[in-house]
């Protein structure tokens, strides 16, 4: 019986002296948020977007990361574009979510939401910046914290389909080119090439941005946390798509619906109908792959203040607040935007490297269509530094407001409102999104 009981005493004693020799919450841990597994390995849940493509080029880079870091197992998980948000949501709101995951122009939002992880205490250590794009390091500061690490880098560009030019009988317009020629020059393109053929896509939703930044405006004001355009400031962009799509120039609201200019199973660029359209760099690889007409990228045409365009991140990399394992995860991004071998793996599948030397690296080795992209994207770079512009954010409550834009460009495309009464609408409408998503 006494010996029973000396038991249990020293068993209690252990416990209790277990629980008082834990880790050290007042040291390096606490300040970076992480736990070390007993056993000398972590397992990091990692998420991202795409299609089989995308996904078996990611699990072969992170098969390589283990390698490399043995510790350290991934577990990776990817979903559609159409389902991954409405899944990320989900498991946030449940505290599921992944250690890391990806986000895009929509950063802002989960900011707001205080999901992320702050990366700064790894910044110098375990995360390495040093060879980042300026622009790129800022774009994940949000409310004074680095929140997101840019995976890959792009700039948006008249794509082209050379093919129809020549068919037309039409050069191929200077760099220098206005919106008044983008104009004339879809209307000379469809009048020349006949019946059923475009010359442009109609990207009002798209390119409203660039628009707002060629007269000084843009679409969200992150240093001030306001909409930074008012409704007479996007009337004028709205009035210049109706006024082209009148002419016959741009692609009919009926197409531009069934054959949606991102769709490359549908889009009228892969079909030869439809010569030009907004698109971002990393996009044209995939959009070549599938036509044998020549595709090239030239500069977004010029407004008061320049292009609009500036070399922004197309995806990145977010660490969720309440990961057990934030230094794991800063190493994850390190080797992601860093490490050579991850860099000949990803290629530019989520746009050029946010790195100089891994661009370095997988330009040497590029073919017709990555050479366009690293002239095209250093041009961009390059033109900046003379006609610099903010970088660009979504505003908060961002699908929201995409839809609306949508919605209120068919409904002038269809006839159903005024482009007054359509705008007039949006704006109030933003507004209103803007508002409930502070």
């Amino acid at each position: 019986m006494f010996k029973r009981l000396m038991i249990t005493v020293i068993a209690s004693l252990l416990l209790l002296v277990t629980a008082c020799s834990g880790t050290d919450h007042t040291g390096a841990d606490e300040q970076k948020g992480t736990e070390t597994a007993e056993d000398g390995q972590v397992e990091l849940r990692m998420m991202w977007w795409g299609d089989q493509k995308r996904a078996d080029i990611t699990n072969e880079a992170l098969k390589v990361f283990q390698e490399k870091h043995p510790n350290i197992k991934i577990v990776g998980e990817f979903a559609p574009s159409s389902g991954y948000f409405d899944k990320l949501n989900t498991q946030l709101a449940s505290g599921t979510a992944p250690d890391i995951f990806f986000l895009g122009g929509n950063v802002v939002d989960y900011a707001k939401k205080d999901v992320l992880l702050n990366l700064d205490p790894y910044v110098g250590s375990e995360l390495n910046l040093d060879g980042m794009d300026a622009t790129m390091v800022e774009y994940g500061r949000l409310d004074g914290k680095l929140q997101h690490i840019s995976a890959g880098a792009n700039a948006r560009g008249i794509v082209v389909n050379q093919a129809l030019f020549d068919q037309a009988g039409i050069p191929l317009p200077a760099s220098d080119w206005t919106w008044e020629d983008y104009a004339a020059i879809s209307k000379e393109l469809s009048d020349k090439l006949g019946k059923g053929f475009y010359g442009t896509y109609n990207f009002t939703v798209d390119g409203m941005d660039i628009f707002l930044k060629q007269r000084g405006k843009q679409l969200y004001d992150m240093k001030n946390g306001t909409l930074g355009f008012a409704k007479e400031d996007i009337l004028e962009w709205f009035i210049y798509w109706e006024q082209a799509s009148k002419s016959g120039g741009v692609v009919t609201p009926e197409l531009q619906v069934s054959n949606p200019p991102d769709d490359t199973s549908k889009s009228l660029l892969i079909t030869g109908k439809a010569a030009m359209s907004l698109l971002p760099s990393n996009q044209l690889a995939a959009f070549q792959s599938l036509t044998e007409d020549k595709l090239i990228l030239l500069p977004v045409p010029r407004g008061p203040k320049g292009t609009g365009v500036v070399f922004e991140s197309s995806q990145g990399l977010s660490g969720y607040a309440n990961t057990k394992h934030a230094k794991e995860v800063a190493i994850l991004m390190d080797f992601w935007i860093n490490d050579p071998d991850a860099a000949k793996i990803l290629g530019n599948d989520r746009g050029v490297p946010v790195t100089e030397a891994n661009r370095n690296l997988l330009q040497q080795e590029a073919g017709p269509v990555e050479e366009i992209v690293y002239n095209y994207t250093s041009f961009v770079s390059e033109a900046t530094k003379m006609e610099p512009f903010d970088v660009s954010y979504n505003p908060p409550g961002f699908a929201e407001f995409s839809k609306l834009a949508q919605t209120t460009n068919q409904e002038i495309g269809f006839g159903r409102k005024s482009v007054e009464q359509a705008v007039t609408d949006f704006y109030n409408g933003t507004v209103r999104i803007f508002e409930s998503n502070q």
